[in-house]
């Protein structure tokens, strides 16, 4: 039996707060239900980002997420990471926290990079005996992301959407549903992002992600550097035709265009979310 609360369902739409951006949202009216931010940023004693973060914070709910948990480690989670992001939740309550189904460190190895996990029975039991920590330091139960994958671990027993599914069972954990990822990791892999969707556990899907992708050699690469592409909002009416309407956002983390151009592209995420979800 989980131990925490299902997260809560929100169904607005937002975007990532970038730097690029505080001004707009600290001085104008953003039309955005809700904002995200990369919780490693902010997960400081006191300064600039942390103040500018709470005064967002009296106008849009937060959502934290995370890149640095690395909840697939076989030797645990850090307790000072845990204590510094408990720190963070209580100062600003967010809507969501979530991290990545990936590992980026063993021992004093840090590869600050999300690394791809075996889909196994062993697998699966560290991951959950890391998120049932994780959310007990917390006192919430957090979402994690699916993520992009250039290589696969051979002759595993699970496809990843079976793995997720078993993960949310175990945990409580909720999924924050990275449609980009599922695009280019099913054309790295060659497997039908389709039958992906509808594989995984739509009544634990809390949050979508929308991003762009680069073609690299021979792979695609989840670079957030571009618009939303057709093929991506193709598996987005898919996936909210599923899911249900949950909170979704556009993600952008380089060459970050005018915030009246993500605007337009949540608009239309928003259009289609609605018309699909109804």
């Amino acid at each position: 039996m989980p131990a925490h609360p299902s997260p809560p369902t929100f169904a607005g739409y937002g975007l990532g707060l970038r730097r690029e951006h505080y001004r707009d949202f600290l001085e104008t009216h953003v039309p955005v239900d809700f904002v995200e931010v990369i919780s490693e940023n902010f997960m400081v004693a006191g300064g600039q980002p942390l103040d500018i973060l709470r005064r967002v914070r009296e106008r849009h709910p937060v959502a934290l997420h995370g890149v640095s948990m690395s909840i697939g480690s076989a030797d645990g989670l850090r307790r000072d990471y845990l204590v510094r992001l408990k720190a963070l939740v209580a100062a600003v309550d967010p809507l969501y926290v979530s991290d990545h189904l990936a590992w980026s460190r063993i021992g004093r190895f840090n590869s600050h990079d999300l690394l791809p996990l075996p889909y196994t029975d062993e697998a699966l039991d560290v991951v959950c005996t890391n998120i049932a920590r994780a959310q007990d330091a917390l006192g919430r139960a957090l979402l994690f992301e699916n993520p992009s994958s250039y290589l696969a671990f051979a002759g595993t027993p699970m496809t990843e959407w079976e793995f997720l599914a078993r993960m949310c069972e175990r945990t409580g954990c909720g999924l924050l549903l990275d449609v980009n990822n599922v695009y280019v990791s099913a054309a790295n892999h060659g497997f039908d992002p389709f039958a992906y969707l509808d594989g995984i556990p739509a009544q634990h899907v809390r949050q979508v992600h929308l991003a762009g992708h680069s073609q690299g050699d021979g792979l695609l690469i989840d670079t957030h550097d571009q618009p939303v592409p057709d093929g991506v909002w193709a598996l987005y009416a898919h996936a909210v035709a599923r899911c249900g309407p949950v909170a979704t956002m556009i993600e952008r983390d380089a060459d970050i265009p005018p915030l009246s151009e993500l605007l337009a592209e949540l608009a239309l995420a928003r259009r289609l979310g609605l018309r699909e979800a109804a």
